[in-house]
């Protein structure tokens, strides 16, 4: 399936993440992304079609047909924006297996930091 356009693929029930997506819209200058939510017929559709295991808990960027996951998607995200959240490229320098864990930590506890909606946004 050939995207024109980035897509980013977020827990629709996850305060953190709409907040996210809320951020990543006004800050998106270039308008560039697209949204959709794991729990649509549309985010159903791209796990299908990119065989995203059912189990995952992570935000997902879908990007020239490859599929960034957790703390790869949020840096891929960042740099795509304008400064300052560019910088964000400053991070691939941790190791990855820092940066994921840190990013499953905060995905583990997501609902009881900040939430979850008794519907999905779309």
């Amino acid at each position: 399936m050939e995207e024109k356009q980035p897509i980013i693929l977020f827990d629709g029930f996850c305060n953190l993440c709409n907040g996210t997506v809320d951020f990543l819209m006004k800050h998106d200058k270039k308008k560039q992304f697209s949204f959709v939510s794991l729990q649509s017929d549309k985010g159903k559709v791209f796990i299908r079609e990119y065989q995203i295991p059912s189990h995952t808990d992570s935000v997902l960027l879908i990007k020239s047909n490859h599929i960034y996951s957790e703390s790869d998607a949020v840096v891929e995200i960042a740099t795509m924006l304008n400064f300052p959240w560019k910088s964000a490229v400053c991070l691939k320098f941790l190791p990855k297996i820092i940066r994921n864990r840190i990013y499953r930590f905060v995905a583990k506890n997501r609902y009881r930091w900040f939430g979850k909606r008794e519907s999905c946004r779309i």
